[in-house]
């Protein structure tokens, strides 16, 4: 006889539009705030005929534009952003691109509430675990049209780069999770497909980190094994066929994991993917198609149901000695098909860097997360030198 697992899911409101439609809905759901001053928050590339759709869709409640966002949402440029919604008295975000500028705007309108440092608005570890303060002020509602597959979209967390220090810092609001998000089919495919083929490697990597983690519950895993399957599939085939079908299923992949891994974490892959991603100007989802199959590697021994569950999601065998390589042969070819790298130096990071790259790992809260307990930052180490 067994019994029932003790779990609990309790999932944050999600207004999701998808499709051809979806941006008509975004006018009304201002509306449904009373937004009246709504900011568009992008890069440069939000010009021409893409401006034109997103002005047309906010329409007569729009208050300004901001284009300054940057690639890991530097602090100089939060601060700055955060400065403009001031200047231009917003009363709503509307987050036009991939993680970065929806990390921004979220960042900004934390920044802008609370008035604050910084550095004391940050999630830290201390020897009880995780603490985040809690950012009592109301803050600007967000909305996210994506362009590409972020899993920023759906998620309350707000990690920015101390280009002085090299830390990356955590603010934590859920408050500032997107009041709603709109898939727009002509917005998806306006980003490169480098960048949609990198994003989605990051969603994949992120959902395999989940289904491994030492948390989790059934439904958590229901999403992430969605995730999997969804953007397993189309990145093996995103390089060859690209259209908006593909584009739009791996969007859904990065919702299902974005919402699946509030309740599992992640691990060492998200870890180095943050440890090397800013400091080096590399997508983290490059970051991870490189040490995912060595993190795998890693934690098989203390996470078999996990990789059962990762085998599954990938229409594998689950049981029996070889459910690790194939995990990481099926893992691989994904990876390879969508022409990833697979050694750090084809990244240019130098292996110098790689202790200091280590240890500033050991200070990054999803490390709690994963399965294989990390006790130092040699052990971290061998796998960077290893996928060096």
């Amino acid at each position: 006889m067994t019994t029932t697992e003790n779990f609990q899911f309790i999932n944050s409101p999600l207004r999701l539009f998808h499709g051809a439609e979806s941006l008509r809905r975004l006018g009304p759901e201002l509306d449904r705030l009373g937004c009246k001053r709504a900011v568009i928050f992008s890069g440069p590339f939000l010009e021409g005929a893409l401006l034109d759709r997103i002005r047309e869709a906010v329409g007569n409640r729009l208050a300004g534009i901001y284009t300054g966002t940057l690639a890991h949402s530097p602090i100089p440029s939060v601060i700055e952003a955060a400065n403009e919604l001031r200047r231009l008295e917003a009363d709503a975000v509307v987050a036009v691109g991939g993680g970065s500028v929806i990390v921004t705007s979220r960042a900004a309108a934390i920044l802008l509430a609370e008035g604050t440092d910084v550095r004391s608005l940050c999630t830290v570890r201390d020897g009880d675990g995780l603490k985040s303060p809690k950012l009592m002020a109301p803050k600007l509602p967000q909305f996210v049209v994506p362009t590409t597959p972020a899993t920023a979209s759906v998620k309350a967390g707000s990690a920015l780069f101390d280009p002085e220090t090299g830390d990356r810092l955590a603010l934590f609001d859920p408050k500032t999770r997107a009041q709603a998000v709109f898939y727009d089919p002509t917005m998806l495919m306006s980003a490169p497909r480098s960048l949609v083929i990198n994003a989605s490697i990051n969603t994949f990597a992120t959902a395999v980190e989940g289904l491994v983690s030492k948390n989790g519950n059934p439904i958590a895993d229901a999403l992430l094994m969605h995730s999997i399957r969804l953007s397993g599939s189309n990145i093996r085939e995103l390089p060859r066929d690209d259209n908006e079908l593909r584009r739009g299923e791996l969007a859904l992949a990065a919702v299902l994991c974005g919402q699946g891994t509030d309740h599992t974490g992640a691990g060492i892959t998200t870890v180095l993917g943050h440890a090397i991603g800013a400091r080096h100007e590399v997508d983290n989802g490059l970051v991870n198609a490189v040490v995912l199959p060595h993190v795998l590697r890693f934690n098989a021994d203390a996470a078999p149901s996990g990789l059962s569950k990762v085998a599954a999601a990938l229409s594998l065998p689950q049981s029996g000695p070889d459910v690790l390589n194939a995990v990481l042969g099926e893992t691989r070819g994904i990876l390879s098909n969508a022409g990833a790298p697979t050694r750090l130096r084809d990244l240019k990071v130098p292996s110098e860097h790689l202790r200091e790259i280590a240890v500033a790992s050991m200070g990054d809260w999803f490390l709690g997360g994963n399965p294989r307990k990390v006790t130092d930052a040699e052990q971290i180490y061998t796998i960077l030198d290893d996928a060096w």
